[in-house]
């Protein structure tokens, strides 16, 4: 839920951080910072709480530099406090922020203090920083430091580092958590998530899982998981500035529940002909794939894994295979059976989410037919490392609490039923039918929008109720669990 954003350019990055950390709010975070590196050296304002406190802080105590790093924290090692939040400093020149979390923490704390390192906080974050200062005794490149301190950690991260002495560069690096370059003219910047960066710029580099990347002003350089010199290709995102404005609606959540007609037209733009779907939507000799398919394992989390138990029903009932739907903290820790002939399909709005990826890196070692993911961001590490994709044409997902995410995804998984049924023994006009009803589902929708004044009038009897139980059978039993979990978040 942390939020990384950093800028090398040439004129004052403040602004640019601090618009990128606004649109990084919805992702949840108990304090914000930033760093910036100017003539004055490493410069660095802390506030526990909402980004706006943080902009204020600025206001009293402006910072100027051509390069900086800034970060909202959800706090795991450490409780939220100015003192733990991001970025941290190790021998006043070098800064680091970072999500994730590092496992073997306290083996590195006890060594580091023996060492004499004055640590000031409780995170796991700034023993990055001190690993990399010391290394730096023995080291006389930023980016080999980075580089020999990572072999030495156990854990997920995304981190981002600057040296004092080195005022040319940032040097960052990814394992189980999202990094993204932004690229502009003579001026490059780096982000969690490319919504952060799109006032900046709309090409980005997407990094693999394990690189690590040396970001100037003038050029990238990028070492895969093997130290050997990677290529990233440039990708210019279809996000706008104006997907993430929340217009005349009170808040994101209320604008995306009233963006589903429209967004579910879109997932079925293209892909249904006749009373056929067509299975070249989940890519070449698809159809043929499908016909071998004797058994469907779907695997995700939250919202996702509802969606899933849903689509087990379906498949079950329309193809007569065997499904299962597991949620995929899971899966790592079973030995499961794989008969001949399963696909596996995996789930994420993000793309990025950790389980699902580490479930989807773990399939490669099982036999599997293949990989399918259904997916919202197309530029994601579970498309690009998935074997077939199909994305749902959601639209960024701002609000917290999913809902045209959910939705769209119902509809790929019937997509992906039809074609797994019309390539074997699903009947034409059982086909031709479910597809009359997927056209007039946008519509569908708009009326039951339409109820929303009935549906604000019960709300405010609701309202003071403490307890709320929801109920389903069968296919809607997924579905009370989905409405469950939007009533507590």
């Amino acid at each position: 839920m942390c939020g990384i954003v950093g800028a090398i350019a040439q004129r004052n990055v403040t602004p640019i951080l601090l618009e990128g950390l606004r649109r990084l709010e919805y992702r949840g975070y108990d304090s914000a910072g930033m760093v910036v590196l100017g003539q004055d050296g490493l410069q660095r304002v802390r506030t526990v709480g909402k980004v706006e406190m943080l902009a204020r802080a600025l206001d009293a105590q402006p910072l100027d530099g051509l390069m900086g790093l800034a970060h909202t924290r959800w706090a795991t090692h450490g409780a939220p406090s100015e003192r733990n939040a991001h970025p941290h400093i190790a021998g006043g020149r070098i800064a680091v922020v970072h999500n994730g979390i590092i496992e073997n923490h306290t083996d590195l704390r006890a060594e580091l203090i023996a060492s004499g390192a004055s640590i000031e906080s409780d995170t796991d974050t700034e023993l990055i920083a001190h690993l990399i200062h010391q290394t730096l005794e023995t080291q006389t490149e930023l980016m080999a430091a980075v580089q020999a301190c990572l072999a030495r950690l156990r854990g997920a991260y995304a981190i981002a580092v600057i040296d004092q002495a080195t005022p040319d560069r940032i040097v960052v690096a990814r394992a189980g958590s999202p990094l993204v370059i932004g690229v502009g003219i003579e001026e490059h910047f780096i982000a969690s998530d490319s919504a952060a960066l799109l006032p900046v710029t709309q090409q980005f580099r997407y990094l693999a899982e394990g690189d690590v990347a040396e970001v100037r002003r003038a050029g990238v350089r990028i070492l895969d998981r093997s130290g050997n010199l990677a290529e990233r290709p440039i990708h210019h995102s279809q996000l706008t500035q104006e997907s993430l404005d929340r217009g005349a609606y009170r808040h994101f959540m209320l604008k995306e529940i009233h963006e589903q007609p429209r967004v579910l037209a879109e997932t079925l733009e293209g892909r249904l002909t006749g009373g056929q779907v067509l299975p070249d939507m989940f890519g070449p000799d698809a159809e043929a794939l499908f016909g071998q398919v004797r058994a469907v394992h779907l695997v995700a989390c939250g919202t996702s894994y509802h969606a899933a138990l849903v689509a087990r029903y379906w498949i079950e009932a329309l193809t007569g295979l065997p499904a299962t739907a597991e949620i995929a903290s899971e899966f790592r820790y079973r030995q499961p059976a794989i008969p001949a002939g399963t696909l596996l399909v995996t789930l994420s709005q993000s793309g990025e989410t950790a389980d699902t990826l580490a479930a989807l890196r773990l399939s490669r070692e099982l036999p599997y037919l293949s990989r399918l993911a259904i997916c919202n961001m197309p530029e994601s590490s579970l498309v690009r490392e998935s074997d077939r994709v199909l994305m749902t044409r959601a639209g960024i997902e701002v609000g917290v609490a999913s809902t045209k995410a959910f939705t769209t995804q119902l509809v790929a998984l019937m997509l992906l039923t039809l074609c797994i049924g019309q390539a074997q023994t699903l009947a034409p006009e059982e086909v031709a039918r479910i597809v009359t009803d997927l056209r007039a589902l946008p519509h569908q929708v708009e009326q039951v929008l339409a109820l929303e004044p009935s549906v604000a009038a019960l709300a405010t009897r609701l309202v003071h109720r403490e307890h709320a139980l929801f109920l389903g059978r069968g296919v809607e039993y997924p579905i009370a669990m989905e409405g469950a979990l939007k009533l507590k978040e």
